[in-house]
């Protein structure tokens, strides 16, 4: 018996295809392009913001720091308070000065509810020059 020989088929080459590889980034740019288009412009309007003065305010016009502490207890002018006097004292201040001014103060501790409180009677009182001081000082100073 002779050898049977057995036909091996040859083997292709492997290929790359490139049509389906072009048809998928074609697919994401056009994605890509219609996305940014459906995006709404951000729009902004221009705001004058205010800028911090080192300059002191007039010495001419005296005003009236209130002080709201940890506790709860209220200082004008250093003087310990109780928050029933607050309006009566605030009305009195504006009945007697020309240009009202108000420095709202706080210590460390300072609740913000008590001081809102106290931001609420100024403004109830009608006076609009009035200021919150942003850093702490100690209880009553």
């Amino acid at each position: 018996m002779e050898g049977t020989k057995i036909k091996v088929p040859a083997r292709k080459k492997a290929r790359i295809e490139i049509i389906p590889l072009i048809d998928v980034i074609f697919f994401l740019l056009a994605t890509f392009v219609l996305f940014t288009l459906s995006l709404n412009r951000i729009q902004s309007l221009p705001v004058d913001l205010p800028v911090a003065s080192t300059e002191r305010p007039d010495t001419k016009s005296e005003s009236v720091t209130i002080q709201v502490s940890g506790e709860g207890a209220i200082f004008w002018n250093r003087e310990l308070i109780d928050m029933d006097e607050v309006p009566s004292r605030i009305a009195y201040y504006k009945t007697q000065t020309e240009d009202p001014r108000i420095l709202i103060a706080g210590d460390e501790k300072a609740r913000f509810g008590t001081t809102v409180a106290v931001l609420d009677e100024v403004r109830k009182a009608g006076i609009t020059k009035f200021s919150v001081e942003t850093r702490t000082r100690p209880t009553g100073k």
